[in-house]
């Protein structure tokens, strides 16, 4: 499959078809708006403009959002259309984040360094009291406080496949973490998401480690694709063990009304 087909499915399944199980997902004729009905960021995840209706479409988003007093922000990649849609944002009050690569890999060729057994203490966590150990590797790494996790990744278990999440001990001390999501409405692709190491377990492999973990579940569970938004630091990891560039992407969060 070249790359324009694989965006193409790509789109159909992460950013229109795909479901997020505590949010609302509002489909309207340009666009793909998801809502969280409790605190958290509300975003535009897909939008089908062009230079005739773009303006409108942002402001009439804007508008919306400042009625409800809610954050948001919109997801722009680098093939969505118009070709200035970030500059528009920009004009009309968003602010960018860091950019991320969306990484891809096809798990029918994945590398042998994915699907050799995984000799690193890797656990698969599913009661929410265990989440405290994500929170723990997420403090270090990033610093900040991750309480919201409890409460966000806790209800995200309590659903049935919908969310695989790991960790990595060394001497039951928790080094490093990631997870899986299985979204409804998701048939080609899963994504991961939160993987960090604590800064003196790095050069052990468990990156590695859990990032084999979570690619022979979703080969076992019958996807085709595995995505990441990589960082600059995560990207050359990743791209060692087969995933390869589909696209970038950059959150642009409304700053308009702060």
């Amino acid at each position: 499959m070249n790359t324009p087909d694989l965006l193409t499915l790509f789109d159909q399944d992460q950013r229109i078809g795909i479901e997020y199980l505590d949010m609302r997902k509002d489909v309207l004729p340009h666009l793909t708006r998801f809502m969280r009905a409790t605190p958290g960021m509300s975003f535009i995840l897909h939008s089908r403009l062009d230079e005739h209706n773009a303006d409108a479409a942002i402001a009439e988003q804007v508008a919306y959002f400042a009625e409800l007093n809610q954050r948001f922000n919109w997801k722009v990649y680098e093939h969505d259309t118009p070709a200035d849609l970030a500059e528009r944002l920009v004009v009309q009050g968003f602010v960018a984040d860091d950019p991320d690569a969306v990484m891809v890999l096809n798990l029918h060729n994945a590398p042998d360094t994915l699907l050799a057994p995984v000799v690193a203490d890797v656990r698969h966590l599913t009661q929410r009291e265990a989440i405290r150990d994500v929170i723990r590797v997420e403090e270090q790494v990033w610093g900040g406080n991750f309480d919201w996790m409890t409460n966000r990744l806790g209800s995200h278990l309590e659903i049935p496949g919908y969310l695989s999440l790991y960790v990595a001990y060394v001497n039951d001390e928790p080094a490093s973490t990631g997870w899986t999501y299985f979204h409804p409405g998701s048939q080609y692709f899963a994504s991961l998401w939160g993987g960090s190491t604590v800064e003196r377990f790095r050069g052990r492999g468990l990156y590695t480690a859990l990032l084999a973990t979570r690619a022979q579940e979703a080969r076992q569970r019958g996807y085709r694709y595995l995505t990441i938004d990589a960082s600059p630091m995560s990207r050359p990891i990743v791209a060692r063990h087969g995933f390869q560039l589909l696209t970038n992407a950059c959150d642009y969060e409304w700053k308009g009304g702060t």
